[in-house]
């Protein structure tokens, strides 16, 4: 089993991000994770725009899998968002970069972009990991 697969397998268990939001891991390595949603009706405010939560959501997720993965648990203690211009096209794509590997606080910055590569939001997670 690939860890792509593993990792799909593993977070499938994530109902609402996987299931109810439609979130998908398209790449996953150590301490890295890439995630898509395809935009639908139901991601949609009355603004006729991706709802901000979507796009928290598909973020935290991302973060989630980063820092999940083969890497015992980990939890958010904080998160900030930045919104930057409404989501285009028909999906958001977030790619996550660790800042910070300690030993018990960990940091990371995710990136949301459409499906035109422009940046419509970054996420700035501090997480700690459970059991240390």
């Amino acid at each position: 089993m690939t860890d792509l697969e593993e990792a799909r397998l593993f977070f499938g268990r994530d109902r609402y991000a996987m299931e109810t939001t439609g979130i998908d891991i398209v790449e996953v390595k150590e301490k890295y994770a890439k995630c898509i949603l395809k935009v639908e009706d139901k991601h949609l405010n009355v603004a006729d725009t991706v709802m901000g939560g979507a796009i928290f959501t598909l973020a935290d997720f991302t973060f989630a899998v980063a820092s999940n993965f083969k890497q015992g648990h980990a939890v958010s203690v904080n998160s900030t968002i930045n919104f930057f211009r409404p989501a285009k096209g028909s999906h958001l794509t977030a790619e996550s970069e660790i800042i910070k590997d300690g030993r018990s606080i960990i940091n990371y910055n995710i990136n949301v972009r459409d499906d035109q590569e422009k940046l419509v939001a970054t996420v700035n997670i501090t997480g700690m990991r459970l059991g240390n």
